[in-house]
């Protein structure tokens, strides 16, 4: 059971996908919907490393802030 899908509905969405396309055209379809899903992950990881890329160079290219030094504060008192 896939998301509230049970086999029987799947069957009748698999037969009906059956007679709108045909036999013969299935196969052009799987194969057209596999190098779309292949072309639309190789873009996303292309995307993600150029902005790991541009996340590392702008990191590199700031100054360290070095130790943090802390301030004696003046109360009210003195």
């Amino acid at each position: 059971m896939i998301g509230g899908i049970g086999i029987g509905e799947m069957m009748v969405i698999l037969l009906v996908i059956l007679l709108l396309f045909g036999a013969k055209r299935l196969p052009e379809i799987a194969r057209a919907m596999g190098n779309s899903i292949f072309e639309f992950k190789k873009a996303v990881n292309t995307n993600l490393s150029d902005i790991k890329q541009v996340f590392e160079e702008d990191m590199s290219k700031k100054p360290s802030a070095g130790p943090v030094k802390q301030l004696k504060s003046e109360g009210p008192d003195k």
